[in-house]
This record gives structure tokens, C-alpha cells and sequence, in this order.
């Protein structure tokens, strides 16, 4: 009699970028895998965001873990048809203190192939009538190995590839009640049934809190939440790169320095509109020709729903600043939401044999989420 060999079934919980990136890097591995979903399609974190694949300002284990990531989305361009293109990324300066900062960066610790931009060099960047405006912009620094994907799209189109693997299930309305480890096997408990499993992976995001309550406490788990806006582009800018300003200089490891600090106190004189809201005034440009402006951060235990316009408006005078526009014509609002701790970046633990809790606690899962997937299946061995 012959018996073929069922390879280990691995359940993920959680159809987010993180969970995905689990999923991916399982069935690479050879797994067979089970991605559970609580909502109908992917509606939280991964689809709120800017699909910005940041990799070139992030520093430290975010930085190697973006570093790792970029491969694997361009992987999953060729292989899911994913929506995700090598835009790179262009830091604004209109500021002498945010010159500085792209200076320090360029000269001390510059990501591959980067450079400085005068202030007219970033203005042809943005497709800008420079005879038409007042100069705003004294300089830029241009980070070509970003990658900008469909927000809208890039989850739900890497779900449809695991559900299309011949070893890769993904169901979606799918409630995880809790997950116990027996003598050989974690049975999950679900609103369709126990699903059982050799190991499974609680990507959770900001819910985490719903099934491990006391990880969550122990690890202060909030949820942060964004406002961000839909935009038309004042005019034809070609599908250019992701934009970052001078707030994003405060946020981004890469930028961190002598100047960064410098700006900072400049920052709190002088703009303190932008520091009490927390921005990171940006935008990313998407293929529709339309602009993925944000964002201010607040974080809470549950966040109310409800959104200060005030801060829309500054964070979409911004924008239009940098486009020397007067306005910009909003199509869409909402709100985003992610996973924010003060204590660690990302949150792992293993509660029980078999069960791997997995969480980003701060706002780079686009960036990151695809290169920590395929982190921790590699732990596995």
C-alpha cells in the first residue's frame, strides 16, 4: 500500500497584508495553508492606507524587513497580478531646516541610488508650470527603489492567488473564536466549525485584544486611527512617485539625525498646527490619475468614528501647497485604522505550542508585512 505524505496545514488568521504575507511565504515553503477572515473582503488597515511600499526611510529591523519586502511585491506583480509599480519616492523640502535633513540623509546613510533634487528638479518631478508659480519647494531628494501598489486591490488580488494554490484555501465571513493546542494538532474554533491544524498564525492586526486579551494589555496594543482623503490631481502628473514632506522627516527612521532633531524644534515653533495633529503630510499617486492624500494619527483603546474636518483641511492645504494649487477637489474621505503600541514595533509571541501571534504596531504594513511574513515561516525551519 502506498501513502503519500499530506503536507503540514498551516491556518491563518487575519486576510490583512500581514496575514497574507504568512500565507504567501507558507505555500512558497510548501505548507498547506487556510487564511480565515472575519469580514466578507478585506475592509481594515490594508486598504486604508496609501500603498506605499516605504522601504528607503525605514531603519533598523523595519528597515530589513522593507529591504526583504520589495522582491516579494514584485514577485506577486508577475504571479497575482498585483497592482504595485516601482514609483520610488520623492522628500520634499520647503524649508532650510528640511533641506538639512535630505542633506544629513544623502551624505551620512543614502539609500541605494538616491539623490538631491534643486528645488526646480523637484518641481519637473511634479509636472509643475514653474513660470506660473511662486518657487515653494528649496529642494528634494529623489529615492528610487519605493514601490507604490492599488491599495483598493493588492490584498484582495494576493487573497484570490492563495485561493487559486492548489494547497491554499481562503474563507472569508469567517469568525475566529480561540485557538487550543492539543497533543498534536491546534483546533481553531470558528463561527463554520473547528478547523484543524499543525500550526496557526494570529494575524490579527489591532484586534488582537478579541482573542488574546492579556497579549494585548501586555503589550499595549491601541488602535490608531488616520484621516486620509481621495483627491483629483490638479493636473497631469504622469504616475510619478509617492511625495513626503517635511512632517514625514519626523516619522521615519532613515531621516533620524542631528537635523531631524533640529527640524523638530523648528516644527513646534513654527508649525505647530501639523505637530498637534500628528501628520505625515503626504500623498501617493495612483494609476487613475487620482492622489492618496493623508494623515493625522490619534490613538485610542477603541476609536469613535468620528472626524475632525479642521484636520482634513490642513492636511489637504498641504498637499496643494506642494502642488501650488489653490485647492484640491476631495472625491473620497475616511478613515484608517492600524495597530499602535508604545512599547515595540512589531509584537510576537507564542502563547502555546503551535500558535504564533503576530502583530505590526505601527503604521508600515504595506512596507514591511510581505518580508515578516516570510520571516517567521522561515523560524519554523
Amino acid at each position: 500500500m502506498i501513502t503519500t505524505h499530506q503536507p503540514e496545514h498551516v491556518v491563518i488568521v487575519g486576510a490583512g497584508i500581514i496575514g497574507l504575507g504568512h500565507a504567501v511565504a507558507a505555500l512558497d515553503a510548501g505548507y498547506r495553508v487556510t487564511v480565515l477572515e472575519q469580514d466578507h473582503a478585506a475592509v481594515l488597515a490594508s486598504v486604508r492606507n496609501f500603498g506605499h511600499v516605504c522601504a528607503s526611510v525605514q531603519a533598523g529591523e523595519l528597515g530589513e524587513l522593507a529591504q526583504e519586502s520589495l522582491p516579494i511585491w514584485s514577485g506577486l506583480a508577475e504571479r497575482a497580478g498585483v497592482e504595485a509599480r516601482r514609483s520610488g519616492t520623492l522628500a520634499v523640502a520647503r524649508t532650510e531646516a528640511e533641506e538639512a535633513v535630505l542633506q544629513e540623509l544623502i551624505a551620512e546613510r543614502a539609500p541605494e541610488g538616491a539623490r538631491l533634487l534643486t528645488g526646480a528638479e523637484v518641481s519637473d518631478q511634479l509636472r509643475l508650470d514653474r513660470s506660473a508659480l511662486r518657487p515653494v519647494h528649496l529642494a528634494g531628494a529623489l529615492l528610487p527603489s519605493d514601490v507604490t501598489a492599488d491599495p483598493r486591490t493588492a490584498v484582495a488580488r494576493i487573497a484570490a492567488w492563495v485561493a487559486a494554490h492548489e494547497r491554499g484555501a481562503v474563507q472569508f465571513g469567517t469568525t475566529v473564536f480561540g485557538a487550543d493546542h492539543g497533543a498534536a494538532h491546534v483546533t481553531v474554533a470558528t463561527n463554520q466549525g473547528d478547523i484543524v491544524a499543525d500550526r496557526i498564525v494570529i494575524a490579527a492586526g489591532h484586534l488582537v485584544g478579541r482573542l488574546f486579551p492579556e497579549l494585548a494589555e501586555q503589550h499595549a496594543v491601541r488602535e490608531c486611527v488616520l484621516q486620509m482623503t481621495r483627491v483629483r490631481a490638479p493636473h497631469n502628473m504622469d504616475f510619478g512617485p509617492a511625495v513626503l514632506t517635511g512632517t514625514s522627516m519626523l516619522r521615519y527612521g532613515a531621516f533620524a539625525g542631528p537635523a531631524a532633531d533640529a527640524l523638530r524644534a523648528e516644527m513646534q515653533k513654527n508649525r505647530r498646527d501639523l505637530i498637534e495633529i500628528d501628520a505625515n503630510a503626504m500623498f501617493t499617486q495612483q494609476a487613475d490619475g487620482t492622489l492618496l492624500v493623508g494623515d493625522s494619527h490619534e490613538s485610542h483603546t477603541s476609536a469613535p468614528p468620528f472626524m475632525r474636518e479642521a484636520w482634513t483641511e490642513l492636511l489637504l492645504a498641504e498637499a496643494a501647497h506642494v502642488l501650488g494649487a489653490p485647492r484640491l477637489e476631495v472625491i473620497e474621505r475616511w478613515q484608517g485604522i492600524y495597530a499602535t503600541s508604545s512599547k515595540q514595533d512589531i509584537l510576537r509571541a507564542t502563547p502555546a505550542p503551535g500558535i504564533d501571534v503576530v502583530s505590526l504596531t505601527t503604521g508600515v504594513g504595506m512596507t514591511v508585512g510581505l518580508g515578516l511574513g516570510a520571516r517567521t515561516v522561515a523560524s519554523w525551519g
